[in-house]
């Protein structure tokens, strides 16, 4: 038996600075789950979440930054929040790092930076990092 959480009572924790349901809250508005699809409600809350340390909100606003979804597109902020995220140990922040360093997208093209986001990646079993230190 799955254990529901009522819209009301998430957006309660969230309101009283739950960085949790801040980020859950952010992800029904992202998909539009259970409330109406709004990628600028979702930005909203996966900024309050990612202020807090909140690793998956940070890896998350950073993808919206990336993506121009509910802000404007900025490889930037998309790079600072994805950032703080793989500092945090997120395995999939560390996958972008590397790969944005490969590419150059919002910091400078370095291929040794690249790697080394990459290892920490592969070290925790991030399968395409592993895959992109082969060809890197």
């Amino acid at each position: 038996m799955q254990n529901y959480i009522s819209y009301s009572d998430l957006l309660y924790a969230a309101q009283q600075g739950n960085s949790e349901a801040q980020n859950n809250l952010a992800i029904m508005y992202e998909e539009g789950n259970g409330v109406h699809q709004s990628d600028e409600e979702a930005v909203k809350w996966y900024k309050k979440a990612a202020q807090q340390g909140n690793a998956n909100a940070q890896y998350n606003l950073g993808t919206m930054y990336r993506s121009g979804k509910g802000v404007l597109q900025d490889d930037t902020e998309a790079v600072r929040w994805m950032r703080k995220s793989a500092d945090q140990g997120d395995p999939d922040a560390q996958f972008l790092m590397g790969l944005w360093y490969e590419r150059g997208t919002g910091v400078p093209q370095d291929k040794d930076e690249a790697a080394r986001w990459y290892t920490k990646a592969a070290d925790q079993g991030q399968m395409d990092a592993k895959l992109n230190l082969l060809y890197l």
